[in-house]
């Protein structure tokens, strides 16, 4: 027995009594563990209290359609399809269907050998390389920074979708992280070992939108002195990032959603249709559905990119999040490290009670400020911050989110819980925001279990 044969199970489904003694005798002689069924009915019968490592499929059954059968154990087992019948035509459709190898009868044992060994040594290459892939993918930490139940939810939302091929929406207002939310998509899906393509859509000219998407043949316009590939073929097989969805022009979206729908684009100048497997994520900060109503915005483009929409939120709503992101870019940040620098009980607090309007941006760009200004001081004050004078006071907007009507007291809780983030538990600012007496604040936190 052969080390590649050690423990190796192989199911043999053919209904030729005699050829499939044959082959099962063959494969024992080379070390393997033989099973076999004469029908489909027998094999299933061995598929429910076995896994063989191959299977070797007649594409003829009596009580079933071969190539059909094939489809569905190609998704889960290694299949060689067998058949009397052969032609170039059925070996193309076996293969594309998912078979490993395609075999014709007679069969000529030594290829059968060949075949079943590349085949078996392909499906442990194949699950050794899902294992290393899925272990670095384990240990390779998320782009999204926090813990609050708001991030949580779009991190299911990431992981629910990035798996499959449909096209994604992202909505939020601007700074909150789309990006980061596009990325993690591509970083999660199958899609991860190919391009990540980049697009800002509202920084280019409608003529260069379509060049740098689709590009552009030599000669196509003034300065056009080479043929140019576009994006979406850089991103072919992976991911493209279609930001700020909504600056592009009406002629541009009809050529885009050609693409989402056929996979299909000409370059500009151009009269031949290419296609590109590129998965679609776009973003946006706009009402695309009001812009619909509007005439703006394509309604069969919107249905086709909002197939899976999924809301960023903004910091406001994650207010737990902003020390930990605020203490993320005290660490991270892009110029001197010289000094180890540290928030104050006073700025964290000043730093939580601030509304956002830039999010995850503007509080980037307010903590690189801070240690600017901070110096060599190794701690970080609220007066090194910045923030509006009236930050603290102001709550900006407020929104209740319920699954059904809530009850006054679930309003009631609601908004304790979202002030008490707010003020970081401070019970003087709670109890001056809320209108009542730290005394009756303390009832009120003993009843939510606000420590």
């Amino acid at each position: 027995m052969t080390l590649d044969a050690q423990k190796k199970t192989i199911l043999v489904i053919e209904d030729d009594q005699v050829l499939k003694s044959l082959i099962s005798r063959q494969l024992q002689e080379f070390g393997y563990n033989v099973l076999s069924a004469g029908c489909w009915r027998e094999a299933e019968a061995v598929l429910k209290r076995t896994e063989p490592h191959l299977i070797i499929l007649d594409i003829r059954l009596p009580d079933a359609d071969g190539m059909e059968v094939m489809r569905r154990l190609a998704t889960d087992h290694a299949v060689i399809v067998l058949t009397a019948f052969a032609s170039i035509q059925n070996a193309v459709q076996a293969v594309r269907s998912g078979a490993v190898a395609y075999l014709s009868k007679p069969m000529n044992i030594d290829e059968l050998e060949v075949e079943v060994k590349r085949a078996i040594e392909n499906v442990e290459l194949r699950r050794s390389y899902e294992f290393v892939r899925d272990s670095e993918r384990a240990k390779r930490p998320s782009l999204m920074i926090g813990h609050s139940r708001a991030l949580k939810e779009l991190e299911r939302l990431i992981d629910a979708v990035a798996p499959a091929p449909t096209t994604v929406l992202l909505g939020g207002e601007s700074g909150v992280g789309k990006e980061l939310a596009a990325r993690e998509i591509h970083e999660r899906s199958p899609r991860r070992s190919h391009n990540y393509v980049v697009l800002d859509c509202c920084t280019l000219h409608e003529n260069l939108f379509e060049s740098e998407l689709f590009g552009h043949e030599k000669g196509a316009f003034t300065g056009a002195i080479s043929q140019k590939r576009g994006l979406i073929e850089a991103a072919d097989g992976g991911t493209l990032f279609l930001d700020e969805i909504g600056e592009i022009s009406q002629a541009a979206q009809a050529k885009l959603l050609r693409v989402i729908e056929a996979r299909q684009f000409r370059r500009v100048g151009g009269v031949k249709d290419l296609t590109a497997d590129a998965r679609i994520v776009a973003a946006t900060n706009r009402d695309l559905a009001a812009m619909v109503q509007e005439g703006r915005f394509r309604a069969d483009l919107f249905y086709r990119l909002s197939a899976f929409a999924i809301y960023v939120p903004p910091l406001r709503e994650r207010r737990e999040d902003i020390p930990i992101l605020a203490k993320h870019f005290l660490v991270k940040h892009d110029f001197s490290r010289r000094l180890r620098k540290e928030l104050s009980r006073e700025a964290e607090q000043a730093l939580v009670a601030y509304d956002w309007p830039g999010n995850v941006r503007e509080l980037r760009n307010v903590m690189e400020r801070a240690i600017i200004l901070s110096g060599s001081e190794p701690v970080i004050h609220s007066r090194h911050l910045g923030l509006p004078q009236d930050s603290k006071k102001s709550l900006g907007e407020v929104k209740l989110a319920f699954d059904g009507e809530p009850s006054l007291e679930e309003v009631r809780r609601f908004y304790v819980e979202m002030l008490f983030k707010k003020y970081s538990g401070h019970r003087g600012k709670l109890a001056d925001a809320l209108g009542v007496s730290e005394r009756n604040l303390y009832r009120l936190l003993h009843r939510y279990g606000l420590g």
